[in-house]
């Protein structure tokens, strides 16, 4: 299961207009149909019915917290290799 953040907001002619962002797990891809209905389905589980003329603006993988990067990956035994100068030309 991926997590994802979820933007949503009422709609225009309400006189207390609301915006806000959630967090919910699903197992379908991001932009799928099933992932926007996943995303729906939990702001209902959330909010209740104040939410049902909610409409969600986009959908984003939430990023990740922790770096996993490999030891080995970001260590560099090799000795530095020196640069070579360029030739200096001697005019007149």
């Amino acid at each position: 299961m991926t997590t994802f953040v979820a933007h949503y907001r009422s709609i225009d002619s309400q006189a207390a207009r609301t915006r806000g962002l959630f967090e919910f797990e699903s197992s379908a891809r991001l932009g799928s149909k099933a992932c926007g209905q996943d995303a729906r389905i939990h702001m209902l589980e959330l909010f209740g019915t104040e939410a049902l003329s909610w409409s969600i603006d986009k959908i984003e993988r939430k990023p990740s917290t922790r770096s996993e990067a490999d030891g080995q990956l970001e260590l560099d035994f090799r000795a530095p290799v020196k640069k070579k100068r360029k030739r200096k030309r001697d005019y007149l």
